[in-house]
């Protein structure tokens, strides 16, 4: 059967608002540099999604242990908005994903937004509110059984890309509680008044 390329969609964080799961010198990258990180669910095993596909457990876990891999040598990127290739492009990255672990039945994970062009645009919108989702994208073959769209074995997850669009509700990608509270208590600079009065004339 021939492989095709599978993606699928989540909201991360139920009620949009995160658990803090931010480590101490995360949230000093957040208060001292600027720094972003969204956390929420990722994929989940054994239950249909919205695109009606079933990913079995025990291919996630196989294929979450290859990912973290990456994770550890820094290389988990991913993109923002969702391309039809399987190959990531570097020009288009806006993340990268710095933890990822199981809930039960849901994968959980923790992303890094990164200084580039896209990265820029996705850390404003999630720091102005956005509802964002994250999407799996990855290449498989499927079959049907029991009226079931079923991932087969031979399915290899690429990156996790940041949509609008999430196929499973109930978890949006949201900013963790301590940046929420950074946000709030942020005092507007002369120097952040100019930047924005620029991009409301430039938009």
């Amino acid at each position: 059967m021939n492989k095709v390329l599978l993606r699928e969609y989540y909201a991360m964080c139920e009620g949009g608002v995160c658990q803090d799961f931010l480590t101490e010198s995360e949230k000093r990258l957040v208060n001292e540099h600027g720094a972003c990180f969204l956390t929420g669910i990722i994929q989940a095993a054994d239950k249909k999604n919205g695109n009606g596909r079933v990913y079995p457990k025990k291919v996630l876990q196989r294929e979450l242990k290859n990912y973290q891999k990456l994770v550890d040598e820094n290389r988990a990127l991913g993109e923002l908005d969702h391309p039809d290739e399987s190959v990531i492009n570097l020009r288009n990255v806006s993340h990268m994903v710095t933890k990822c672990w199981w809930d039960g039945e849901n994968v959980m994970g923790k992303i890094r937004t990164l200084d580039t062009p896209s990265g820029n645009i996705l850390k404003s919108l999630a720091q102005s509110g956005v509802t964002l989702g994250i999407s799996s994208r990855g290449m498989g073959s499927v079959k049907e059984s029991n009226g079931d769209t079923i991932v087969e074995d031979d399915f290899q997850l690429i990156c996790f890309d940041i949509v609008s669009e999430p196929s499973t509700g109930g978890a949006y990608l949201t900013l963790s509680e301590s940046q929420q509270k950074e946000l709030r208590n942020k005092v507007w600079t002369k120097a952040d008044r100019i930047n924005r009065a620029l991009h409301n004339i430039l938009k």
